[in-house]
């Protein structure tokens, strides 16, 4: 294994010296609509919104594009084009019949989606994971760790076959189409675990042959992958996870914001490892940290996505977090840092101008790089506050850090009180002697310091912050109530109506239940 980490690491750095020609993020970006509106012209929806005359206008075809084909949310993509891929109906949205559907985790939408994927998306996945992989030369990392395990907890692997094609998480699709000397030689826990449906049973094989796997890289959303670094520790009975993987050092994680949870990770390491954000949704896989030390995401613009950005304004968005119709958008090359946008893809999955419910932020257009700061609808702003999950995330990062308690899970919710309004802070820490008060004076003065808004309505509207400390097994089990446990579900960060309602009668019940 360290000879083949030898050669990995060997044939990257010989493929980064051939320093292929990189084009502008404007032109980049014109070759992929071009190429998405080419192939798709003669498809249902191709031929709905005349692709082949947009093609025509050579010098304007973009804005023709834009003027063309309204926004679409997941419900107007859904319902009027993808569930006929879904029947087996041949070139609706993208040329051919659509072999797999992808179940999303579902954090806004109380049912999870199906997003088509289609065998273009999956080539193109494949080409951003290699374009990740050359970018890992770029980080000091030993070279025989690219030939060490490389663990992915995502959900499972098992797809189900139904009429005309197979549903099940994104990993499972990923995963069913690895190359196979990656599934072979470096893929854990392997295909016969991962394939288990039951998300505790595959936990428990994971930790029990863990001393089994020489674990060189983690791959995983932050909440889940400490549950499971935590219980192999627990149950090896050693002070930290290098006692049992002692050649770990890459973490390779995404879906939400790390900083909430890395104070909490630094306690499960013996040495330093190198840290790694990556952008990837069931719709495709959009980026990845590419340079040390910079914060951002850098975009992929040449592999099957056409961007466009809607700033996250009233103007453009209802209170609801929904679009509003015909909003303005701007394109990768005419972005601005500091500004919150929603994205918004057209994809070689037959996704058009399809808001997916991220809000993002450049922290250097140049490199067009990004930080997720939040999705459409999980901000808060009862009263004007505009308190986004980047915020929060903030917050709860100050308190982890300050307190030194490890905080597992939070939410948030805002309602009327007094005439007036409040937010209530559900956080999971298992601390016995956490003290609610510290907690909610470190959230509102980081709110106040972060976000001039909050702190202008803290003196008016924004009357009262309450903070409820559970257990963090409450939030895991309010998802595996849901049927949302495992490794791809995330806790929403805000919860509204039906969501909220579920979630205060949850923890009515458990109230009721520990009292009698």
């Amino acid at each position: 294994m360290a000879l083949l980490g030898s050669l990995i690491a060997r044939s990257l750095e010989i493929r980064k010296q051939f320093n292929p020609p990189v084009a502008s993020p404007q032109v980049y970006q014109r070759h992929v609509i071009r190429h998405l509106l080419e192939k798709a012209q003669y498809t249902a929806f191709g031929k709905e919104y005349g692709f082949t005359d947009i093609l025509s206008q050579e010098v304007d075809f973009i804005s023709a594009f834009r003027k063309a084909v309204p926004v679409h949310t997941y419900n107007e993509m859904f319902d009027q084009w993808w569930y006929r891929s879904q029947l087996g109906e041949e070139n609706v949205s993208w040329p051919g019949k659509v072999k797999y559907f992808a179940l999303s985790s579902g954090t806004s939408e109380s049912a999870s989606k199906h997003i088509p994927v289609t065998k273009d998306m999956i080539k193109a996945i494949k080409n951003v994971g290699f374009k990740q992989l050359y970018s890992m030369t770029n980080f000091r990392i030993p070279h025989a760790t690219f030939g060490k395990g490389i663990l992915m907890l995502g959900g499972t692997t098992q797809l189900f076959e139904k009429d005309d094609y197979y549903e099940g998480d994104m990993s499972g699709i990923s995963a069913k189409n690895m190359p196979r000397w990656i599934s072979t030689l470096l893929y854990k826990p392997g295909q016969k675990i991962s394939k288990r449906p039951n998300w505790n049973d595959r936990i428990k094989l994971i930790v029990r042959n863990a001393k089994k796997w020489d674990v060189g890289t983690v791959c995983g959303v932050p909440a889940w992958v400490q549950i499971v670094l935590e219980e192999v520790i627990k149950y090896h009975k050693v002070d930290n996870i290098h006692d049992i993987w002692p050649n770990l050092r890459i973490y390779i994680h995404g879906g939400v914001a790390f900083e909430p949870y890395r104070e909490s990770f630094k306690k499960l390491l013996g040495k330093p490892i190198t840290f790694i954000e990556t952008y990837m949704a069931s719709e495709g896989s959009f980026g990845f940290q590419a340079r040390p030390g910079a914060s951002g995401i850098k975009l992929v613009l040449n592999a099957g996505i056409f961007y466009e950005f809607v700033p996250f304004t009233e103007e453009n968005f209802d209170e609801d977090g929904n679009p509003r119709p015909n909003p303005k958008t701007v394109l990768v090359h005419e972005v601005k840092e500091d500004t919150d946008y929603a994205v918004m893809l057209s994809t070689c999955s037959g996704a058009w101008r399809y808001i997916i419910g991220d809000v993002i932020r450049f922290t250097d257009a140049k490199e067009h790089e990004i930080n997720i700061v939040g999705r459409t609808k999980q901000f808060l702003s009862l009263c004007g506050e505009h308190m986004s999950v980047d915020n929060m995330n903030k917050a709860i990062e100050t308190v982890s850090r300050k307190l030194n308690v490890t905080l597992r899970e939070f939410t948030v919710a805002g309602y009327n009180f007094e005439n007036l309004f409040a937010h209530r802070w559900y956080i999971g820490c298992d601390d016995p002697h956490v003290d609610a008060a510290a907690v909610r004076k470190i959230i509102d003065e980081t709110l106040c310091e972060i976000n001039d808004d909050y702190a202008v309505e803290r003196t008016s509207a924004l009357k009262e912050i309450f903070v409820e400390i559970l257990p963090g097994k409450m939030f895991y089990d309010y998802l595996k109530a849901n049927g949302k446990e495992g490794a791809m579900n995330k806790f929403p960060r805000v919860l509204k109506g039906r969501q909220l309602n579920d979630w205060e009668a949850f923890l009515s019940k458990h109230r009721v239940a520990e009292n009698a």
